[in-house]
């Protein structure tokens, strides 16, 4: 028979290596489990519409840019436990409306500007352009605003690839301030009365006259501004971004407003000339009639059997009786 010690020491060392199995498969399961995360992860691909841009982010990296992803690839490995900063690879939109709820900040959203006149216009219209897809100027962008959060209007702070939302941040805080600047520059070379033309009702004649600007077109006008902010935007976004990170610029002015209280007054003014307008109408047409009349009696004055036979004309139908100059000469039929 064994002896109770090597029974007892038997039973020590299957434990023993029952310990050392766990400690193994948990060693196993928390090594292997980010691991396998880290694996599958690492595996990712772009839509057509976004571009992506990749950093480093394992445990023992840096946290530098990777590698840029096209629109619209297949599965690409970017790298264990790596970010991935996904942008707009499509033309884009930043739309200034007073039509609540389709401007890209809630609400009325209208760029107040002042005319060189002094009146406050209210601008309306559309940017399009397109974020530079270029792979090293990408890397430059995230590498200056992808690293960074900007507040949006909600007041939550994202990232610019923090989907619509941190994108529209980005274009609310950086974008639209170069916007309002460029259109507040460029409505200042303009009379009110040159962009809206009922503006000019409610306006003091003689001071406009005063500035030595020719009177033109308000289409034409609008599209000079137009044309000087396309030209003006790209430059100062490039300025003030640092490169030319956005492309195809584009501005759509689409309206020009008067303040609430300015259009009440173009209205009234309106109004009064309207009712103007009615009384000269009547005016003219009582004179046109006086002077009918008095050609008309000129006439039977210089012709009295034409008189006569005019009187004739205007008698009822059926008299049986005409006695001129007397008040009881005519009779009608009786029935």
């Amino acid at each position: 028979m064994p002896s109770r010690k090597s029974s007892a020491s038997g039973g020590t060392s299957g434990r023993s290596f029952r310990r050392i199995a766990i400690l193994v498969i948990l060693a196993l399961i928390v090594v292997g489990t980010p691991t396998l995360i880290g694996a599958f992860s690492g595996f990712e691909r772009t839509s057509g519409g976004e571009v992506a841009v990749v950093r480093d982010g394992g445990p023992l990296d840096d946290n530098k840019v990777r590698q840029v992803i096209d629109p619209g690839s297949g599965v690409t490995w970017i790298g264990w436990w790596s970010q991935i900063h996904r942008y707009p690879a499509q033309q884009r939109f930043y739309t200034i409306t007073s039509n609540s709820g389709e401007g890209e900040k809630s609400g009325v959203d209208v760029v107040n500007v002042p005319s060189s006149d002094g009146v406050n216009m209210g601008i309306e219209g559309t940017l399009y352009f397109g974020l530079n897809l270029d792979h090293e100027t990408l890397k430059s962008f995230d590498d200056k605003f992808g690293t960074r959060k900007f507040r949006s209007t909600n007041g939550g702070t994202y990232y610019p690839w923090d989907g619509d939302e941190g994108w529209s941040a980005f274009l609310d805080q950086i974008i639209r301030p170069v916007i309002d600047n460029d259109l507040r520059t460029q409505i200042n070379n303009f009379r009110c009365a040159e962009l809206v033309s009922s503006c000019a009702l409610v306006q003091n004649n003689s001071g406009t006259q005063q500035t030595g600007l020719p009177q033109q077109g308000n289409n034409a006008n609008i599209a000079k501004i137009q044309n000087a902010v396309n030209t003006s935007l790209a430059e100062d976004l490039k300025a003030t971004l640092g490169a030319d990170f956005v492309t195809n610029i584009h501005f759509n002015l689409s309206r020009v407003t008067l303040p609430t209280e300015v259009q009440e007054a173009v209205n009234q003014a309106q109004a009064a000339f309207a009712k103007v307008t009615e009384a000269q109408a009547k005016v003219a047409q009582a004179r046109a009639e006086a002077e009918a009349n008095k050609a008309r009696q000129d006439g039977y004055n210089r012709c009295p059997t034409c008189a006569e036979i005019e009187k004739l004309k205007a008698l009822p139908q059926g008299i049986t009786v005409y006695a001129p100059g007397n008040t009881g000469g005519v009779a009608l039929p009786t029935k």
